[in-house]
């Protein structure tokens, strides 16, 4: 796996989509695998309508992740987003083209680590 990053932008700030090792602990936590939620979050477990507390899950930890790592980075302070905090985003840039987003990011990062194998 390779940390695969993917920005967006909400209401004049952008946002970092990062999925590694730590996204991927919380998710298997939460669902047992990512096969289990990415099923949830493509909709593929519900005649193609995404689960949406899935998504703002999986988008939730993600953007926190980009963020601690800024503030890492920066010696920043930026807050974490809450799970209504990130449901407002979703909702703003739509939940299709969220989840799209989503799933991209997680591909891109599983994927790296097959081709680099």
């Amino acid at each position: 796996m390779k940390e695969i990053s993917k920005t967006l932008e909400y209401k004049g700030k952008k946002y970092k989509l990062v999925f590694n090792l730590n996204t991927m602990e919380v998710i298997q936590e939460k669902y047992g695998t990512l096969e289990n939620w990415g099923k949830l979050t493509d909709g593929s477990e519900n005649d193609g309508e995404p689960n949406a507390k899935a998504v703002i899950f999986g988008f939730r930890e993600m953007i926190n992740e980009g963020i601690d790592i800024m503030n890492e980075e920066t010696g920043n302070d930026v807050k974490p987003l809450t799970l209504k905090q990130t449901g407002r985003l979703i909702t703003e840039i739509g939940i299709a083209e969220a989840t799209k987003k989503l799933n991209k990011t997680v591909i891109d990062s599983t994927q790296s680590a097959e081709k680099n194998a």
